[in-house]
């Protein structure tokens, strides 16, 4: 009887272990991927899309928020890609024609202190040939059309960076 008795209590402790083992394991799983949800543009981002929309109407203009430099860019070596592939531009304005016109970056106090790495992207930009517009904040509608008129556009093709 006595025996039995230890059966059971190892039989026990082996399932307790393994049971907290197991919960462990799925916490950990879980912790890793928690995900949540975040703000798609700040309220000063959601004015500026407003205001470039307005001022650029589709048909003739497409507005798009939060571009990936990858779509912007390419590269034929691989440290060139990687150098641009985690970056986003706050806007890209396009012609009906799907055409750069301009990539706007708005800053805001997240970029202070970032002069050095904003200018480096803006750098990579203007290599391939984009004009880039920055602005420390939502301008007025007439220094955008003063910034963004058609004698002062550079329409060009991206061309590869090296």
């Amino acid at each position: 009887m006595k025996v039995e008795w230890l059966l059971i209590l190892a039989i026990v402790l082996i399932a307790g272990v393994a049971f907290l083992a197991a919960r462990k394991r799925s916490s950990s799983v879980a912790q890793k991927g928690t995900f949540m949800k975040r703000t798609v543009a700040t309220a000063n981002e959601q004015a500026m899309y407003w205001r470039l929309a307005s001022l650029f109407p589709a048909p003739e203009h497409i507005v798009l928020a939060q571009v990936s430099f990858g779509a912007l860019l390419t590269a034929k070596a691989g440290a060139s890609r990687y150098s641009f592939s985690q970056k986003i531009a706050d806007f890209v304005l396009l012609d009906k024609s799907f055409k750069v016109l301009a990539v706007i970056e708005l800053d805001d106090s997240s970029h202070r202190g970032r002069e050095g790495k904003d200018a480096g992207r803006d750098a990579m930009l203007a290599l391939a040939g984009y004009k880039i517009l920055r602005y420390k904040g939502v301008p007025q509608s007439e220094k955008l059309l003063r910034d963004l008129a058609p004698d002062k556009m550079q329409i060009t093709s991206p061309s590869p960076l090296e």
